[in-house]
């Protein structure tokens, strides 16, 4: 039964069924097929998966990002950014990964960060002379850091699961979303003269102030923000609801951007983007009590006891599980799914589970602009309106600079742990 159940979910990929419903309908046949569990099962996994506080974190900061992009707030840190490096050759690409950056630090959304950033920088890109795949290509890859500098809401829902601390994943996530910005930074040096990168007119210092000035209410945010989970004063849930009121009002009040009318259309369309994630997890819950069933997390754990590789294969093994399996599913079912299945492995390895989470993370932000299904590449491409084919061939030298930055992670694992342990030793 077991193995019709993949070829069933095989055949609903190939086909085009969406993910979320493809998962339910296993699910649903699975556990019809056990006589032992009642069929109701399916719906209690659905309805419990979602009823979490800590999930609320993910419409809110999906609704946080479509504030921000309402009020002008993304145009005001891309004239700031801009200001900053776009006298270098190359400068909007810079620019693009820095905005990227900072905006990671307050939507927490990859996805966002691609509809938002994207529309604005993929045009001015190639007005100013950068060939298609390169404004694709930097602006898929960068905005995977939505994912991984916090907040995060894959972190979230991975904290979540694993049943750690949040803030102390978020803290873990800084350095090396900074790392993989740098390291696209140096792949848009390294192409900058190959392919003679265009360059703006550097911005007199009195007009570069008055920018940084118009844009201190959007940089101080992921300062709140994560200063405020650090320190206690509330949850990531209760961070992601200050941000949906805070951008609010700097959108209606200093930058007078949002129009009280809007707001039904901008709630709609959060609701309508929160959903997809969330019936995923709803319907991936459902799945993993079948996987339960089946004892997959036992196997597994004995699989990986059996070999001599130790932590070290075993995390090389699971990046290129999720590498593959974020080649058609989004972040948030895969980790409902498998986290259980891999995290007994990994505790019995000796490997911390934030770690662990950090590494999963990662990887699958990078799922993000690998086709078929990588949603920042089929957005960013569909803003340049060119073949997803040549969108990731764009998209390449920067996802190797992360995968790069990935495997320091893979070697080094302490080193990202002890950092913020050290600077932050409350949360550890």
């Amino acid at each position: 039964m077991a193995v019709l159940l993949v070829l069933i979910f095989i055949v609903c990929i190939a086909i085009g069924v969406p993910i979320c419903y493809g998962l339910g309908l296993v699910s649903f046949l699975g556990i019809c097929s056990l006589p032992a569990i009642p069929n109701t099962v399916v719906f209690t996994k659905m309805f419990n998966g979602l009823n979490s506080f800590t999930l609320l974190a993910v419409p809110l900061f999906i609704l946080a990002a479509n504030l921000m992009n309402e009020g002008e707030i993304t145009e005001k840190l891309i004239d700031c950014c801009n200001a900053l490096v776009g006298h270098f050759r190359g400068g909007l690409a810079y620019s693009n990964i820095l905005v990227s950056m900072i905006f990671a630090g307050i939507s927490g959304s990859s996805q966002a960060d691609t509809a938002g950033v994207g529309k604005i920088f993929i045009p001015a890109m190639e007005k100013q002379g950068y060939d298609k795949g390169t404004s694709v290509g930097v602006t898929a890859a960068s905005s995977t850091l939505g994912s991984i500098i916090p907040p995060s809401i894959t972190m979230v829902v991975y904290a979540g699961i694993a049943n750690v601390s949040t803030g102390a994943l978020f803290m873990t996530g800084i350095l090396p979303g900074i790392l993989l910005g740098l390291a696209m930074m140096a792949v848009v040096r390294f192409y900058s003269k190959r392919k003679s990168f265009p360059k703006s007119e550097r911005v007199p210092i009195r007009a570069a102030l008055k920018l940084l000035f118009r844009s201190m209410p959007a940089l101080l945010t992921p300062i709140i923000l994560i200063g405020g989970i650090v320190s206690g004063l509330f949850t990531p849930t209760e961070s992601a609801a200050f941000a949906c009121m805070y951008a609010l009002l700097v959108g209606i009040f200093f930058y007078r951007t949002i129009r009280l009318q809007k707001l039904p259309g901008i709630l709609v369309e959060t609701m309508k983007m929160s959903s997809l994630s969330l019936f995923a997890l709803a319907t991936a819950n459902a799945l993993g009590e079948l996987l339960s069933y089946y004892q997959l997390n036992v196997m597994v754990q004995n699989f990986f006891l059996g070999l001599a590789g130790g932590r070290l294969l075993f995390l090389l093994v699971v990046v290129l599980f999720f590498l593959f399996i974020g080649t058609f599913m989004d972040a948030v079912p895969a980790m409902i799914l498998f986290v259980p299945i891999i995290l007994p492995s990994a505790t019995a390895l000796g490997i911390s589970p934030i770690i662990l989470g950090l590494i999963i993370v990662v990887t699958l932000a990078l799922g993000l602009v690998t086709p078929p299904y990588g949603l920042c590449l089929l957005l960013a491409s569909s803003i340049s309106g060119i073949r997803i084919e040549d969108a990731f061939r764009g998209t390449l030298p920067y996802f190797l600079s992360s995968l790069a930055v990935l495997l320091l992670l893979i070697l080094f694992p302490e080193i990202w742990l002890s950092i913020p342990s050290a600077l932050f030793p409350g949360l550890f």
